[in-house]
């Protein structure tokens, strides 16, 4: 019997990581459907998420994250199921957390659950870049929604057919799907909540935001599009 629930896992290039994140999902909530967007990856990302268990949708070469989620979007539309949860396939993600998000949002009580790394006393830790650039978006959304949320690039969310049914249309922001999703959401009306969930640094230090110049040159484009997102029409 299929599940009202799919969990999609954005993976580009996890094949040191993906085997376990699948492995953890499975075993943990062996009652939801899981699938892996394998985003062009140039190593074994695919076979080992199969290998693990888990249905793969490939694109032909790499797309970006924002079209890789926005893919889970429409798998799980056309596929009608009425609860999302997305996790991201390099292990930041404490599976653990996937209930809690759940069990909000199959209250009725939200119409999507961000997990945040900063709240409740979570230990996560990140480069000085990154929290900069966090506590910018921060204050932007603030700013041009009047909504307080501390965790505004969280990529561990989970979310009802109505946000689905808005993600798979033009307006969901592939390029930049972090705090203009939220405050896309906001200016439309949804239900956003925050809750605490469990999340670990990244192992291996390759994200982008080590890197000053690049860390830069998002926060400027992050920021230029939040205003745009706020002025464009609906």
């Amino acid at each position: 019997m299929k599940s009202d629930t799919l969990v999609i896992v954005p993976a580009y290039n996890e094949e040191k990581n993906i085997e376990k994140v699948v492995h953890s999902i499975k075993k943990l909530y062996p009652f939801l459907d899981l699938i892996v967007i394998n985003d062009g990856s140039t190593d074994m990302t695919a076979a080992k998420a199969q290998s693990a268990g888990a249905l793969v949708l490939s694109h032909p070469f790499n797309m970006g994250y924002g079209v890789s989620l926005q893919t889970g979007y429409k798998y799980a539309v056309y596929n009608n199921y009425q609860y999302l949860v997305q996790i991201d396939g390099d292990g930041q993600h404490d599976p653990s957390s996937i209930g809690k998000l759940l069990e909000v949002i199959k209250k009725g009580s939200a119409d999507i659950v961000l997990g945040s790394r900063f709240i409740e006393g979570n230990n996560y830790r990140t480069s000085i870049f990154r929290m900069v650039g966090i506590y910018l978006f921060r204050y932007v959304l603030k700013l041009l929604s009047g909504k307080e949320i501390k965790d505004v690039t969280t990529g561990f969310q989970a979310m009802n057919r109505r946000v689905l049914d808005l993600f798979i249309t033009d307006v969901f922001p592939c390029d930049y799907p972090d705090a203009d999703v939220i405050l896309l959401l906001s200016r439309l009306g949804f239900n956003i909540q925050e809750i605490p969930v469990i999340m670990y640094s990244n192992a291996d230090g390759k994200s982008m935001h080590n890197n000053p110049v690049k860390v830069l040159y998002y926060i400027f484009k992050m920021i230029l599009s939040m205003f745009l997102t706020k002025l464009r029409k609906y």
